[in-house]
């Protein structure tokens, strides 16, 4: 059973996790995005483990969690001007950006690829955890494979919980979606994953269009959260576009058959019958990352049937909702 730590606003103790980290064990901890499951970066016993824990496929690369840019360096085998530009700006933050991997990282990290991705959290926790332990972190979202990210310690799926040495337990985390990655070794610099930190900020601030997306057929990806189907609660999810009729909707998708619907919406509207539940959504973007996994969480706890999604604009300070939402509906 694992040991847990609440942290209640003061610093708090984390020799126990640090030192199960340096030991090859596995700990659930907070960042400012979701909960992390991690393990000692520089051991690919260790790693491994955080595959098995969660069911991942081994073709999908984790992210390293660094203290500082200096360790950051260490684990690159070259430094851009443009990652010491960003970083200094964003880190500690919801970025992770993508360079040539040096020797120092096992392939278990980077699923045999010669890139690995690095951040370095905002969260004071998770940066005293990984100060702590001296070693850098690999640490994917603490879910299992394919699943909703948690985003506080009540969303752990039981086999995470049976899988980890600690549970370092430190509230919900405030961004509620992943970090944003950014490609450095393409020319220029490619959007991997939307997050948290816009795209158009990132190429402001380096002066440039960034591209968006990966390289074609590349295998394994450069990063995580690539995989086509991710996000996901165990029940189905339906999108349709903003401002359609509940009512319509139901009998376009045949849902009227379902005993339970929860229908995610920014435009508010009454339950056409009392077996909807109608969900009233941010109509901002920070606010509404900052609850869709944990609304997500709560109708997959009830039993829903089925999930019905309003999606958000399609503009650009919507994208990483937009990814989530289109990547949790596949079946």
């Amino acid at each position: 059973m694992a040991n847990r730590i609440t942290v209640d606003g003061t610093t708090p103790d984390l020799d126990g996790p640090a030192e199960a980290i340096r030991n090859g064990q596995l700990v659930v901890f907070p960042t400012e995005t979701v909960y992390g499951l991690g393990a000692n970066a520089l051991d690919s016993a260790a790693v491994q483990r955080i595959f098995q824990a969660k069911g991942r496929p081994a073709s999908n690369p984790l992210i390293v969690h660094v203290a500082d840019i200096d360790q950051a360096r260490r684990l690159a085998v070259h430094w851009p001007e443009t990652a010491q530009l960003l970083t200094e700006r964003f880190w500690p933050g919801p970025l992770t950006i993508v360079l040539r991997k040096s020797s120092y990282v096992p392939n278990a990290v980077t699923a045999g690829g010669a890139t690995v991705a690095l951040r370095c959290p905002g969260h004071s926790v998770a940066l005293q955890l990984v100060r702590e332990s001296g070693v850098p972190i690999a640490a994917p979202s603490a879910n299992l494979s394919g699943y909703l990210s948690p985003t506080q310690v009540a969303h752990l799926a039981p086999e995470i919980v049976a899988a980890a040495a600690w549970i370092v337990d430190g509230g919900p985390c405030h961004g509620g979606i992943e970090s944003t990655v950014l490609d450095l070794e393409s020319n220029p610099p490619a959007i991997l994953r939307h997050g948290l930190i816009r795209s158009k900020v990132l190429g402001e601030a380096l002066g440039i269009d960034l591209q968006h997306g990966p390289p074609r057929n590349e295998d394994p990806p450069r990063s995580p959260g690539l995989l086509l189907r991710h996000y996901a609660p165990s029940c189905p999810v339906a999108l349709v576009e903003s401002g359609t009729d509940p009512d319509a909707v139901l009998d376009r998708m045949s849902l009227h058959r379902y005993s339970k619907v929860a229908y995610l919406m920014v435009h508010r509207a009454e339950a056409p019958q009392p077996a909807i539940r109608l969900v009233a959504m941010p109509d901002n973007p920070e606010l509404y990352a900052r609850v869709l996994y944990d609304t997500l969480h709560q109708i997959d706890a009830e039993r829903f049937d089925v999930i019905v999604v309003e999606m958000p604009p399609d503009t650009s300070e919507w994208n990483a909702i937009r990814d989530r939402l289109q990547r949790a509906s596949i079946r």
